[in-house]
């Protein structure tokens, strides 16, 4: 099983809320996943982010491949591999 790092939609039309979610790189981008692991609010002044870094990096070891996205995410947090 490969295991993704990667924002899954949760947000209302024309208002983008996303969850970063460890999952299967099989199931669908809103699917089921393993894991909640932070959020990110783009719409807000400046865009907020929340992650429990802890987690990611525990998920980084395990062999979970974060998207371009949710890695450009974790630089802009300071969070090193």
């Amino acid at each position: 099983m490969s295991v993704k790092i990667r924002l899954t939609r949760v947000g209302a039309k024309k208002r983008p809320y996303y969850r970063i979610v460890v999952t299967d790189s099989k199931s669908p981008r809103d699917g089921r996943f393993i894991e909640n692991i932070g959020t990110y609010d783009p719409k807000a002044e400046p865009s907020k982010i929340e992650l429990d870094k802890e987690k990611a990096l525990d998920w980084m070891k395990k062999g979970a491949q974060p998207t371009n996205t949710v890695q450009k995410l974790f630089n802009i947090v300071n969070l090193n591999q």
